[in-house]
């Protein structure tokens, strides 16, 4: 197997510092390795607090997309920002290429796009568009994991109840929340987290 992991990273001292003090206002520990990795990077990168008890995920799948992120499946993002916020991974991106038409907007015609492109079994973070998520759940895409947190006022809570209903693995929130930055931030959270030796050996 070989890993895309970033476990080795050198962590700045202002985000030890920001860690310290979020952990003095939020008590994590009750949660599940990864469910905690998540949360804490999600908080983190928005010092908002109320993710923690916002966000939708399950350990189990999130140990199968982790597996399946250092085994190196394909990553798909929504829009450039989420790219640009995960770090140091080739992801997907088709925005650029994509056109809108009638009852399609062009963040649906990427995913369109990239599912083309991709296959069945890609992590797909969509952090911008609730259209993204939606045009995604009409596709037969298999995914590893659907980190869906698009943010707005319009579609954002229905599209991201919509992918809880799907059954398909996810990382979800109840409320408008979301975008880019958190979107990249659970991702994140899977790719730093190191490769165990049974994941190695499978």
């Amino acid at each position: 197997m070989s890993s895309v992991g970033r476990a080795d990273r050198v962590v700045h001292p202002i985000e030890v510092e920001s860690y310290r003090r979020m952990h003095a206002r939020l008590d994590t520990s009750h949660f599940p390795p990864l469910t905690r990795a998540v949360v804490e990077r999600v908080v983190h990168s928005a010092a908002d607090l109320e993710y923690a008890t916002d966000l939708v995920l399950d350990e189990g799948e999130l140990a199968t997309a982790h597996t399946a992120l250092h085994a190196g499946a394909p990553v798909v993002v929504d829009v450039a920002m989420v790219a640009a916020g995960i770090t140091g991974l080739q992801t997907v991106c088709r925005l650029k290429d994509a056109k809108s038409g009638p009852g399609l907007t062009r963040s649906a015609h990427a995913i369109r796009l990239a599912y083309e492109e991709v296959g069945p079994g890609a992590l797909w973070v969509i952090g911008n568009a609730p259209t993204a998520l939606e045009e995604l759940l009409t596709l037969d895409a298999s995914p590893a994991l659907v980190i869906g947190l698009p943010v707005g006022f319009v579609g954002a809570v229905e599209s991201k109840a919509a992918l809880r209903a799907s059954g398909l693995p996810a990382v979800s929130n109840m409320s408008e929340k979301g975008g880019s930055a958190v979107a990249a931030a659970a991702l994140n959270a899977l790719l730093y987290q190191p490769v165990s030796p049974i994941e190695e050996k499978s």
